[in-house]
């Protein structure tokens, strides 16, 4: 088995999680290969000694590995998506922030966890992305049009609202007064979206939802939709630019460029174990059941 370790570090937990690790290959003695830059880092920092083989990037990743594992938060778990993109090989998320709904094994549980991959006793969840296209997009080789959790577009360099014009398949659906617009996979529905009031999906579940931003109408609410329908929006503003970000990644597009949004043409593949399912995440991220009345 090949495994592709990468991460972010953390200065409170990132020594003993590499260690508890590097503690559970030492038993199974996996081929492992970290990421260049986070390598640089752990040498750096004295938490490992020892020489293991590096890649670079998505170019470094080939068809032999078996497993891609990032250790960090759920930011750490999108940067790891930007790495694998379409290879297919499913990521592993261990976490070492905060909250997680992506990195879902926590250090308690890593040497309880990690055995099960070599045992073959874990489910692979399929994540649907979203591209988005428009004129003058970035020819850049390195530009990814892609995110997992949403694309969100939002006022720039102003205080006023910007005007969303919005076409689902054609049809008009709404104009938006807001600060901005979330469109949201299931997977990210945990996310931005949650926090802007809009619904949680199970990440099976084929559909995407449409979250305003501190909408001026007050009648405007979060909207599901099939994942195969193709958004329009049209950002009308004050300004000569707006906001557009895919998960993390943002930048500046021109007021009045149509963006054509939809469904990607691959999926991430997260690794989901049986002690670890996403309803179990689901409740004790939010805390469900916390209320003794439940």
């Amino acid at each position: 088995m090949k495994i592709a370790l990468y991460g972010q570090y953390y200065k409170d937990n990132t020594e003993d999680i590499i260690k508890q690790v590097l503690g559970v290959f030492n038993t199974y003695q996996p081929e492992v290969v970290f990421e260049s830059n986070f390598y640089k880092v752990l040498l750096e920092k004295g938490i490992i000694q020892d020489t293991f083989e590096t890649f670079t990037g998505h170019e470094g990743l080939d068809e032999g590995f078996t497993m891609f594992i990032s250790i960090g938060g759920d930011g750490t778990m999108l940067r790891a998506a930007t790495i694998v993109r379409n290879k297919n090989i499913p990521i592993v998320g261990i976490n070492a922030g905060r909250l997680g709904f992506l990195a879902t094994v926590q250090q308690e549980n890593i040497e309880t966890l990690l055995p099960l991959i070599f045992e073959n006793k874990y489910k692979i969840s399929p994540r649907t992305l979203l591209t988005v296209d428009y004129d003058n997009k970035s020819t850049d080789p390195d530009y990814l049009d892609y995110a997992l959790n949403e694309i969100t577009v939002s006022r720039k360099d102003t205080t006023s609202m910007i005007t969303i014009d919005v076409s689902l398949n054609g049809d008009h659906l709404n104009s938006y007064w807001a600060d901005g617009l979330i469109i949201s996979t299931p997977t990210g529905s945990t996310g931005y979206s949650l926090s802007c009031g809009g619904p949680i999906l199970t990440p099976e579940v084929n559909s995407l939802v449409i979250t305003p931003i501190a909408p001026h109408n007050l009648n405007a609410r979060p909207l599901v939709i099939p994942d195969d329908t193709e958004i329009e929006l049209t950002v009308s503003s004050r300004e000569e630019q707006h906001l557009i970000s895919l998960d993390s990644r943002i930048e500046s597009v021109n007021v009045e460029t149509v963006l054509r949004i939809k469904k990607g043409n691959f999926k991430i593949n997260l690794v989901e174990f049986p002690q670890e399912k996403f309803l179990d995440t689901l409740r004790k991220k939010l805390l469900w059941g916390e209320d003794k009345r439940n």
